[in-house]
């Protein structure tokens, strides 16, 4: 074994053979274009043969082997790749619902957005055309699902028009994914939104799925292609400790957000108390308590999103008459329908953060907004350049 090691390190490393090229490999190397790097390499190890015969007698059926396994696996599936990476240029896309933050994303990313052109006609009915070529492309298509089914429609139509126009690959980039509340069927006779979503994008051509806090993470396992899924968490911890609390305490506003605030509360080294809520139907609680201490303490309230306020606005309520200090809210995805906006001013929240994967329909004295535009564009790099997007996580 340690002979074959030495022939091999000698062949590709040091031989320079009878007509060898400027880099010291034999002549050979420098096949034809469609060659591919692992039939060029191996081409080169019988060179090998040829010129160190003793070496290889005895390692005859092994080299068989070692062929075999890196012809169909080492080359493709490690230095492939990559190469390929560089090969394959990146387009950038944008919906028309979150062009803000794919402008924003794209300047993180280092590259303008690309020209796509999005025409409705007097009925409502949605045209897309890439004004500009794709053919061979990464396209990545920034748009989030939030209501009105448009939103989706049109992101489809853009995957389809990618899809058909020779793209390499769809990524498409969801900062919010619609419907993702729908994730099971709790009750007789109910659909499965997001996996009717999931069915609805993979269907239109998309070959990889870019998210962030989706209501339930068994949502990734609707799909059958790769999903990244991000966490706001990255964002809002630093914020979180830039206030300097003296007493800090994470606070889930429902059992279904436990886990989230204790993964909080674990890196923040500080209390949880959770809230236990009942709905009447959606969006209408019927009664809440809340488990564990607050008195004298400063809550942070932790959710992947906040739609009406309901729940929110209660939930600070319940522990300011409990004795709390003061109640702030962070949670990734402003849905904010209805009377929000109204409900979140009229509260008794400090201060309410979200991020802009979704753009807020007008201001409000108590909200402020985190953008996630950077962490979405180191993200995009890794992923067009198979790099992991481990480090971009603190806690998930």
């Amino acid at each position: 074994m340690q002979n074959f090691a030495l022939a091999l390190f000698l062949t590709l490393i040091l031989y320079p053979g009878p007509e060898s090229n400027r880099y010291g490999f034999p002549q050979v190397f420098e096949t034809s274009a469609s060659t591919n790097s692992a039939t060029r390499a191996f081409v080169i190890w019988e060179s090998g043969v040829q010129n160190y015969p003793n070496v290889f007698d005895s390692q005859k059926i092994l080299l068989k082997i070692v062929r075999f396994f890196a012809k169909n696996y080492i080359f493709h599936y490690i230095c492939d790749p990559y190469l390929k990476a560089m090969n394959y240029k990146v387009k950038l896309f944008s919906g028309s619902t979150t062009r803000t933050l794919a402008e924003k994303i794209s300047k993180s990313y280092g590259q303008e957005l690309g020209k796509v052109s999005l025409l409705r006609f007097s009925d409502g009915e949605i045209q897309t055309s890439y004004e500009e070529t794709v053919r061979g492309s990464d396209v990545f298509i920034i748009q989030s699902t939030m209501p009105p089914t448009d939103n989706l429609f049109e992101l489809l139509l853009m995957i389809d028009a990618a899809k058909r126009a020779s793209a390499h690959q769809i990524i498409a980039v969801l900062p919010y994914f619609g419907y993702a509340r729908q994730d099971r069927k709790d009750q007789p006779r109910v659909a499965i939104g997001a996996k009717m979503v999931a069915n609805l994008l993979s269907a239109a051509g998309a070959t990889r799925i870019v998210t962030m806090d989706l209501h339930a993470d068994q949502i990734q396992g609707f799909f059958d292609f790769p999903v990244d899924h991000l966490y706001a968490s990255s964002i809002f911890l630093p914020y979180i400790q830039s206030l300097n609390l003296p007493n800090l305490t994470m606070a889930a506003p429902d059992m279904g957000g436990s886990k989230r605030a204790n993964a909080y509360a674990k890196f923040l080294k500080s209390d949880i108390v959770i809230c236990y809520k009942q709905r009447a139907k959606a969006n209408v609680i019927e009664s809440m308590t809340v488990i564990g201490d607050v008195e004298g303490k400063d809550i942070v309230l932790v959710d992947d999103l906040i739609d009406t306020g309901g729940t929110l606005t209660k939930a600070a309520d319940m522990m300011l008459d409990r004795g709390a200090t003061s109640v702030r809210a962070v949670c990734t995805h402003a849905v904010l329908s209805g009377k929000a906006y109204e409900n979140i001013e009229k509260s008794r929240i400090v201060e309410l953060v979200v991020t802009d994967t979704i753009p807020l329909t007008q201001e409000s004295s108590k909200i402020k907004v985190l953008s996630v535009a950077e962490l979405f564009g180191k993200v995009l790099h890794s992923v067009h350049s198979f790099e992991s997007i481990s480090s971009n996580f603190i806690v998930s």
